[in-house]
């Protein structure tokens, strides 16, 4: 680290405990720096959760306004960054979790043209990238896939996150990859 300025200047993470520090004590240039650093991976992960970009920009920034909210409760126990994505993990499955009791008290309705669009032909000879493929899993599926296998997060903590049992996560996870493999081939 080098001083610039009189400060310390932040490393190429962003996340210099110096900077978090200045953060928590309502420097916005400084968590500034931190959302510059941390953004894209925020999104990433919600984008992968959700499978909705409107969604996932939105909810972007709701982690990180509950971040400046609650810069106060970290503790440095680990890297900002992990705060930050289990902070954005949580966010995400409140917001499915809302989702899913705001559906559940919608009419049902037997017109099949309000559903036109939703499911488009195969496109036979062309390869669905990861991204689309997500896109087509369940809710439950999709985000025990996103959590378990590209965000490395073990089938108890999974469990822990979502308040299902190990075994749902499990059996979750097995119809996600079943189902890509399928959509995939």
């Amino acid at each position: 680290m080098s001083a610039v300025n009189g400060t310390i200047a932040a490393d190429e993470q962003g996340e210099t405990p110096d900077v978090v520090a200045r953060a928590q004590q309502g420097d916005a240039d400084a968590f500034e720096a931190l959302y510059r650093r941390n953004a894209g991976r925020v999104y990433g992960l919600c984008l992968r959760m959700l499978g909705e970009q409107n969604a996932a920009e939105e909810l972007t920034q709701d982690v990180f306004v509950r971040a400046w909210q609650k810069l106060s409760l970290f503790r440095g126990d680990s890297a900002f960054s992990t705060w930050l994505h289990r902070l954005a993990v949580n966010v995400v499955l409140q917001h499915l979790r809302s989702r899913k009791r705001r559906e559940s008290r919608l009419k049902l309705t037997d017109d099949v043209t309000t559903l036109a669009g939703s499911v488009g032909p195969a496109h036979v000879g062309k390869r669905m990238d990861l991204e689309k493929a997500l896109d087509t899993l369940p809710e439950g599926a999709r985000t025990v896939f996103v959590l378990h296998d590209i965000e490395g997060y073990k089938h108890a903590e999974i469990a822990d996150m979502t308040g299902t049992a190990v075994g749902t996560s499990k059996a979750q996870l097995h119809r996600a990859r079943r189902l890509l493999r399928e959509v995939l081939a």
